[in-house]
């Protein structure tokens, strides 16, 4: 049974920085990719960023290239998004997602994921 469960959000001011984690009882297969969503009050799910398997592959969205990192620790079973140089406009509800994919490939940003997490909050002001 997939589980996934995200921590790391808080609060930050303008400029600050934020690890989240994105822990995974277990992946979907032995192939498998995985990203991270935001959506914020009133507006829909966006994408954030996307990896393979390897980390090899990685996507982000225009709105945070440059900024956010997404990276994962296959040995962990665990993704990270590191975010850097935070702004208000990140404010969101951040999720994770993770579903199986060709070996090698990464799912394009906003992409369609079978497996999600609940969510972690991230407010800066």
């Amino acid at each position: 049974h997939v589980q996934l469960v995200e921590s790391g959000g808080g609060s930050v001011q303008a400029g600050g920085s934020l690890r989240l984690s994105c822990a995974a009882s277990v992946l979907p297969d032995s192939s498998n990719c995985m990203g991270w969503f935001r959506q914020a009050p009133g507006k829909e799910r966006e994408g954030v960023a996307t990896i393979s398997l390897g980390g090899g592959v990685t996507y982000y969205s225009d709105s945070v290239k440059g900024r956010f990192s997404i990276s994962r620790d296959l040995a962990k079973n665990t993704l990270y998004l590191q975010m850097t140089n935070l702004q208000p406009e990140d404010s969101a509800v951040y999720y994770c997602a993770a579903d199986t994919c060709p070996l090698g490939a990464a799912q394009v940003v906003g992409g369609n994921y079978k497996y999600w997490g609940q969510g972690t909050q991230v407010t800066v002001s």
